[in-house]
């Protein structure tokens, strides 16, 4: 078989060739973008004669418009695992089969932490303030002996159980009755609804998957009870909290402290975006996966799954039948 067209999308900091496993695609023909294209006539303009789509997790929503456009598109390749940015319904309409990869909690728990410690603490409005001159301008707050509540007992909640833990802070626990008690037989405590949730805890973190049912499940009046001085983090979804919910909070003046790493639209280049404007938020640009380790992790199996197709052994392919 001769080369293969291959494109990666959205390779933000031009690492992927980088990358010890890319060596995985020596002898294809691997072209790599480097900046996103929400124009979806431009895009499919640049990827017009790729065979196969290398995605970085959910960077580029796969619509019905833009397969229409790509007849010569026969597999995408997922890195991490399948999510709302692709229907898979529709790659099959098109005949396109989607390799799923495989996820690991360790860098998003690690990137979730640091967040909520530079929230807590405040220390990048004091790194910002020292290199303008001044010296602590700010007074945050320690992690021991505080409640920190996790939305979300999976993995990743998991892993920040067991750092909160580690840091002398209580663990409270909300979401499925199943994951309330497993939190519960590991040692930690459950909340007895969320009103409860969200009027004890000091730091609450969100580790849900979006899907229809988490969509917006997070209410303005739910933050609204929070505690003064209390923070709120979210390395999950931008979508699991209610639309506007966040801005009309900041707006308020009421005292509590944010931290984001994911947003509805990016990425971000917009220096006045509306919650930059605030010294009580910090964000970070979506870097809970973004990790060399990760990256390696990731890319090898989407690689791989790459290979296993061209050479006639289709695997990990979530939509079968388009094999036939």
């Amino acid at each position: 078989m001769g080369k293969v067209r291959i494109t990666i999308l959205d390779d933000y900091q031009n690492v992927v060739k980088d990358l010890a496993c890319f060596s995985l695609l020596k002898n294809q023909d691997v072209t790599v973008l480097s900046t996103s294209e929400k124009e979806v006539p431009v895009l499919a303009e640049k990827l017009k004669d790729t065979e196969i789509l290398v995605l970085i997790r959910e960077r580029t929503e796969i619509t019905e418009e833009l397969l229409s456009r790509l007849p010569h598109l026969k597999l995408i390749s997922q890195t991490g695992k399948i999510s709302n940015h692709l229907k898979l319904e529709l790659c099959t309409k098109y005949n396109v089969s989607v390799a799923e990869g495989i996820g690991s909690p360790i860098a998003p728990s690690e990137l979730t932490w640091a967040l909520l410690m530079n929230t807590v603490r405040k220390i990048p409005q004091a790194i910002k303030a020292m290199q303008q001159g001044k010296w602590q301008i700010n007074m945050g707050t320690s992690i021991h002996g505080k409640t920190i509540g996790i939305w979300g007992y999976g993995k990743i909640g998991q892993k920040i159980a067991q750092y909160a833990q580690v840091f002398g802070a209580k663990v409270l626990v909300w979401g499925s009755e199943k994951s309330r008690n497993k939190a519960v037989e590991d040692g930690f405590l459950k909340a007895n609804s969320k009103a409860d949730f969200f009027k004890t805890a000091d730091i609450i973190t969100l580790h849900l998957r979006l899907n229809e049912a988490t969509s917006e499940i997070v209410k303005k009046y739910d933050i609204q009870m929070m505690k003064d001085n209390a923070c709120f983090i979210n390395t999950a979804r931008a979508e699991l909290v209610e639309n506007g919910a966040i801005e009309e909070i900041l707006k308020s003046g009421q005292k509590i402290n944010f931290g984001f790493d994911v947003f509805e639209n990016e990425p971000i280049f917009d220096r006045n975006f509306p919650l930059f404007q605030y010294e009580n938020v910090v964000c970070t640009p979506h870097l809970g996966y973004v990790e060399e380790n990760s990256y390696e992790l990731y890319f090898e199996k989407a690689f791989e799954n790459v290979m296993l197709y061209i050479n006639g052994n289709p695997t990990n392919i979530a939509n079968s039948e388009t094999l036939n």
